[in-house]
């Protein structure tokens, strides 16, 4: 079944281009003509999950599977969620729209904690009951009354299709998250999941019952499968089968940077620009960081690849601006030359390169060109701490004086504003660690400074620090009261200080985030019931009192308590007792089994205890990437080994491109705005004609200024849902083109419901359309509650036009109150069509600069004046625009 958008789907609904699919880069693949039908979802709203690079990377893989499909889908924001309940629409995928429930395979991206509730909010607008158990109840009873059981069995299973989840939280402790997942991917998906799909495919074709399909998912390294595990008393997660592994591996993958290009959404997402992965895996060492342990061993990708990959990427996406992604982009030796490489071969594409994580001790005057330019990206290191000392504690192997050379750099290189993070409740802070981070930052601003005198501010985000599985301080328990404590101290410190910027993260979602990260399985009933009282985008903290709620209810009806596993401990560990205590308690701590043992990310439990310890001692370990190994357990034939990619020679930095504003050539185009592209908004037209131009490398004159782009002027801006037949937008060229050629190549390039109806030429100097316009057309459907004569509709148009004025109240921006005359805007009205309670009409309006622009439902007002009654709106579309 396909579901029906067009109604579903509607201006009234918040941004409704999420939802309509048909990107550029959007892959589509006949249905029936697939083994296996997949769909992978991001949790979150479609702003966070089309822009998130292991998403695009994965669903592009899977596409290039011979026999596969592979769809997406994302979790609808919460109006579009309540018109699906309202009228029992299933949620379905963007690309075949086919409900989720009829998928074979339906994947979720668990990258953070409190993502859980965002999934069963999916589940349940899919259909799909929560947990394995009651997908498995409801299959039985069904299947009771099949003649075929083994076949039917099998129908029925893909009724429900098999659910699955991968990320880093479903790495590092699935056992939270048990009840809900068929199996979990650990690890990397690029190898994995395309090994997934053949045993499915074998498993559909041989009519496998789900249990024996389980079976054969559960042999795949790296595939976890919750119902063949037991929890012993001790809390120990063992096998209850003898074929199965008693230790899941976590699978490694080279980085693919060449998968994550594509998918360019009509609307504006959280990272809206082309994402390259230079480097995967982190060897720091940082004893807080969860994805520096799971993600080892480090893998550089080669140059001449990332160089290519982005050159074609900015070709084919028409993006902006693009960003090099990878835990910490400094690391990545190559890095000077590859960016300095690219700035040079994409100088005249006016691009800005952004580094979302780099090291302050690595920063120098070479990534200071390949990130600066004519629009300087935005710069933000993370010193973590605030003293030396608890740098140290923490193995951030970062000094004062590296901090204070690469913040001075970054003022020299002209930056006047940069983001700082820090994180408090660190194990072993004391209040004069705290206090650091105040005195770190006044010494930054008093020792950094612009020639001409100009303060250096400083954005400064602080953290609450929640302890992970797999690192040294997964032993470490943390205190809510505590984080308090700790943030008042800071607020009260950073009153008196100017150009300083503070944010700190909510006490509430740091608190959910370690009950459920360090939790154990029966945390599921929890989670579930969190869930039915109103939890959902948890970490939203405009939704932070809500959720924070409705955890706290379920945890006390559960009986648990926020910090159960410590209290069952006795205690996890109290950082500063550590040296103290005996050998004995510390052989029971370190012995007593964690939710998440039975999870071989390669590195050793015991090499875990032993940095704990070394951080009590404020001991470095080197990063083995360029130094010495620490024998962490990671590198063998499970995981290999670092791959470091020695830097090639720097080229000669050619200089920030000029943008070429000559303007030799203008072109009028024609082009209407139909079917499900009249929900883009105005904004969203002009970025996808911004990207339209950028690809098809058209001779555009682009602007001046700070942000230059291409220069096109679309006439008047429609409203959002309404679909037209005359659209003017204006190009001005740096060359002289063959008009035909400029029309295929452009038409070529836009989707298929904004058809390009004509082009002319018009001189250079003319007005723009803006100063020509002076009307506009529109049609209009209306609909009355009882059925209205033919004449009593031609009456009302008669008495409209026979008036001088129709005055209306309008309030202006400033609050004033301004008479406004509706009927000196109207030009035309007429009656178009009639049938009962149905009526088309036709009406022109004035739309001279005068600041009065006559809408349809203007004349929707008036109209409901005139006949005293009320009617409905429902479509409006735009005929044509008139020039002067």
């Amino acid at each position: 079944m396909i579901i029906d958008i067009e109604e579903l789907i509607t201006s009234n609904i918040a941004k409704p281009a999420r939802y309509l699919g048909n990107e550029v880069g959007a892959k589509h693949k006949s249905w029936n003509n697939a083994d296996v039908h997949w769909v992978l979802t991001y949790p979150e709203v479609y702003e966070l999950g089309a822009s998130n690079l292991g998403h695009i990377i994965l669903y592009n893989i899977l596409n290039t599977q011979a026999g596969q499909l592979c769809d997406r889908a994302y979790l609808p924001a919460s109006d579009l969620a309540t018109r699906l309940r309202k009228t029992n629409t299933l949620l379905f995928g963007l690309e075949s729209r086919h409900p989720l429930i009829e998928f074979d395979i339906l994947g979720f991206n668990l990258s953070y904690e409190l993502g859980i509730t965002n999934i069963l909010e999916m589940l349940d607008l899919s259909g799909i009951p929560l947990t394995w158990q009651e997908r498995e109840f409801s299959l039985k009873s069904s299947s009771n009354n099949s003649q075929n059981n083994n076949l039917h069995n099998f129908q029925k299973n893909w009724d429900y299709p098999l659910i699955f989840a991968g990320g880093q939280t479903a790495t590092s402790n699935p056992e939270p998250f048990a009840d809900f997942f068929d199996f979990l991917a650990l690890g990397d998906g690029e190898e994995l999941l395309p090994e997934i799909g053949l045993v499915v495919k074998k498993g559909k074709a041989n009519l496998l019952s789900k249990q024996e399909l389980l079976l054969d998912l559960a042999k795949i390294p790296g595939v976890y499968v919750p119902r063949f595990y037991d929890v012993k008393k001790t809390g120990q997660v063992i096998p209850n089968r003898l074929d199965i592994y008693p230790k899941i591996l976590r699978r490694v993958a080279p980085p693919m940077p060449s998968f994550g290009v594509g998918l360019v959404p009509f609307i504006e997402t959280i990272h809206d620009r082309l994402v390259v992965e230079i480097r995967r895996g982190c060897t720091r060492g940082c004893r807080f960081c969860q994805p520096g342990m799971l993600t080892r061993p480090a893998r550089d990708v080669e140059p001449k690849e990332i160089i290519e990959t982005i050159e074609r990427g900015i070709k084919e996406t028409g993006y902006n601006e693009f960003s090099l992604l990878s835990l910490s982009c400094s690391d990545y030796l190559a890095l000077p030359s590859v960016g300095i490489e690219i700035k040079n071969r994409l100088q005249e594409y006016n691009i800005t390169l952004s580094l979302p994580s780099q090291r302050v001790d690595r920063f120098d005057s070479n990534i200071a060109n390949i990130i600066g330019g004519n629009r300087k990206s935005g710069l933000t290191f993370a010193p973590e701490a605030g003293t030396q000392r608890m740098r140290d504690v923490i193995n951030k192997g970062l000094t004062n004086e590296e901090l204070l050379r690469g913040i001075s750099t970054a003022v020299e290189e002209g930056w006047d504003k940069i983001k700082l993070y820090f994180m408090i409740g660190l194990p072993g802070e004391t209040v004069q660690d705290v206090l650091g981070i105040v005195e770190t930052v006044q010494w930054l601003r008093q020792e950094c400074h612009k020639k001409e005198g100009k303060p250096l501010n400083f954005s400064i985000t602080i953290s609450n620090f929640t302890p992970k599985p797999h690192t040294p301080f997964q032993w470490h328990s943390v205190s809510n009261l505590e984080f308090k404590e700790k943030q008042d101290l800071l607020k009260e410190a950073f009153k008196s200080q100017k150009g300083i910027k503070v944010n700190y993260t909510d006490l509430r979602i740091s608190r959910m985030e370690d009950f459920i990260g360090r939790g154990d399985r029966r945390l599921s009933k929890i989670i579930k019931r969190a869930w039915e009282l109103g939890a959902g985008m948890d970490s939203w903290w405009e939704n932070a009192e809500k959720a924070y709620s409705a955890w706290e209810k379920s945890i006390q009806e559960s009986k648990l308590g926020w910090e159960y596993r410590r209290i069952e401990e006795g205690e996890w560990n109290t950082f500063s007792k550590v040296q103290n205590i005996t050998k004995q308690y510390q052989d029971k701590v370190y012995s007593a089994p964690l939710p998440w043992d039975h999870i071989n990310t390669g590195i050793s439990k015991k090499w875990l205890w032993e940095d704990l310890k070394r951080a009590l001692e404020e001991v470095l370990i080197p990063d083995c990437a360029f130094d010495k190994c620490s024998h962490c357990g990671v590198c063998g034939l499970d995981f290999g080994h670092n791959i470091v990619v020695p830097p090639p020679p720097i080229p000669k930095f050619n200089g920030y491109g000029q943008v070429n504003n000559i303007k030799v050539q203008r072109f009028r185009v024609y082009f209407g705005k139909i079917n499900e592209i009249s929900l883009l908004s105005h904004l969203d037209l002009i970025r996808l004609f911004d990207r339209v131009l950028r690809r098809t490398s058209l001779p555009i004159s682009f602007t001046g200024g700070y942000h230059p782009g291409p220069r096109f002027s679309i006439a008047n801006a429609l409203t959002l849902g309404v679909t037209s037949n005359g659209e003017i937008i204006d190009f001005e060229l740096t060359e002289i083109l063959n008009i035909n050629t400029f029309r295929y190549i452009l038409q070529n390039s836009l989707p298929k419901n904004l058809p390009l109806y004509s082009v002319e030429e018009v001189n250079i100097s003319s007005k723009s359309t803006t100063q020509l316009l002076k009307g506009s057309e529109y049609l209009i459907k209306v609909e009355s509650k009882h059925v209205i004569s033919k004449n009593n509709w031609q009456n009302w148009i008669d008495s409209i036009l026979i008036k001088q004025e129709i005055n209306w109240e309008k309030v202006t921006k400033s609050g004033n109150v301004k008479i406004i005359n509706l009927r000196s805007q109207i030009i035309s009205l007429k009656l178009d069509f009639y049938e009962n309670k149905i009526v088309v009409l036709s009406f022109i309006s004035n739309c001279q600069n005068n600041g009065v622009i006559l809408s349809p439902k203007d004349i929707m007002l008036i109209l409901e004046k005139i006949s005293k009654k009320k009617f409905s709106l429902l479509k409006v579309h735009r005929q044509t625009l008139l020039l002067a």
